[in-house]
């Protein structure tokens, strides 16, 4: 009995222990799984400045995001976000079906290049597809885990800078309309995380194949190639 009782106060004294460590360091725990799982996903360095978790208010602010490139691509990354911001319904967190109610991002730069016959955030889709296998394939295994309903996600202020291997590098800006998605995963009864984050990626690379057309950005780079190499002539009297 004495034994038994000496038994369960080590028990409870350890779980207060872990209960009260990750109470306190939280914020650092979320930020390492967001560095530590993206980069699995992405297969590319993903790191984070900053994240700010109040779990009794259901807020969470992540600052500082920054997704690396896939190898091949020149410039130095893919995407950097100064703000993601990300409210939902805590009484939802212990159900399988946790409900966001709002995600805003604010102020993503994005490096969009394409090398090679391809684009980087082609390449960063396939390998989230890669990690994040449609429902209707392994079902199975899916229904075990969290899924989500996202109320609202915006996508403000976006900056995009384009690059392409004749371009070696350089970029040129240009700007993005705002994207906003609406009731994300209610129509299924909820979506994993990983699926979530697929359908966000689609509505971006439609935004940014909208916007950028690389080969009108060839053809303009080297009519201006043209116009500067003939001025050069002129000038030289050739």
């Amino acid at each position: 009995m004495k034994k038994g009782l000496i038994l369960l106060g080590v028990i409870s004294g350890g779980l207060v222990i872990v209960f009260f460590w990750v109470g306190n360091n939280l914020d650092g725990l979320v930020k390492n799984a967001i560095e530590t799982y993206g980069s699995q996903m992405t297969g590319t360095k993903v790191r984070v400045d900053s994240v700010s978790i109040r779990p009794t208010k259901g807020v969470g602010i992540v600052r500082g995001l920054v997704v690396g490139n896939p190898p091949g691509f020149r410039t130095p990354y893919a995407l950097r976000v100064g703000e993601i911001f990300l409210s939902l319904d805590v009484g939802s967190v212990a159900r399988r079906v946790i409900l966001i109610r709002d995600i805003s991002v604010s102020s993503p730069d994005l490096l969009y290049e394409k090398a090679n016959g391809t684009t980087n955030f082609d390449v960063l889709e396939r390998r989230i597809a890669e990690h994040a296998p449609s429902s209707s394939g392994h079902a199975t295994k899916q229904e075990n885990g969290k899924k989500l309903i996202v109320g609202r996600l915006v996508i403000r202020n976006a900056k995009v800078r384009v690059s392409a291997s004749f371009m070696k590098g350089r970029t040129i800006s240009l700007g993005l309309p705002d994207i906003v998605l609406r009731n994300i995963g209610k129509s299924e009864g909820g979506v994993p995380p990983g699926e979530l984050g697929r359908k966000v990626g689609d509505a971006l690379k439609q935004k940014l194949e909208r916007t950028v057309n690389f080969g009108a950005l060839a053809r303009s780079m080297g009519d201006s190639l043209n116009k500067a190499t003939n001025a050069m002539k002129g000038f030289f009297g050739q």
